[in-house]
């Protein structure tokens, strides 16, 4: 392993690239570390470190009881998983992890049914993905360049 950057680096023998470490830490000894599903899964599955209700039509912060250093050049997206949302409509808000945030990683869920929906221990209640990030410094301009759609928007391409 080497550092980049401030990233960790991992040789990979299999692809021959350099793949960047998540570092994660365990807030608890109810942490579960995350993890991908299959090989080509996007996210890395989050599971909850503490038992919880969520009202119907309502909505709980759900602890993970870890700490993660997002690599650079990334930040971390936290998207429901398809099978709670499917199954039970249970949705995520408000997730986004910045590359500098070292505090504890919590989980907004949303219960968009009539039903409380039980979180326990253990169970995985979202999924954190990792995305490039394009920071551009900002620059005040008199006039922006045309464009075929212009100003329309919220649906003005077609529903």
């Amino acid at each position: 392993m080497e550092t980049q950057n401030n990233t960790i680096i991992a040789d990979n023998k299999e692809s021959n690239k350099h793949v960047p470490i998540l570092r994660v830490k365990k807030l608890s000894d109810k942490a579960v570390l995350p993890s991908r599903g299959s090989p080509l899964s996007a996210g890395y599955d989050l599971s909850s470190a503490q038992e919880i209700k969520v009202p119907a039509r309502g909505k709980a912060l759900v602890p993970t009881d870890l700490s993660i250093a997002i690599p650079e050049g990334t930040y971390a997206r936290i998207a429901p998983r398809s099978g709670l949302t499917w199954k039970h409509s249970i949705d995520v808000g408000a997730g986004v992890i910045d590359g500098d945030y070292r505090g504890p990683v919590g989980v907004i869920l949303f219960n968009h049914s009539d039903i409380e929906f039980q979180v326990n221990v253990g169970d995985r209640i979202a999924q954190l993905i990792l995305e490039k990030i394009m920071t551009p410094d900002v620059t005040e301009v008199d006039d922006l360049d045309d464009t075929v759609r212009g100003v329309g928007g919220f649906g003005s391409t077609g529903v």
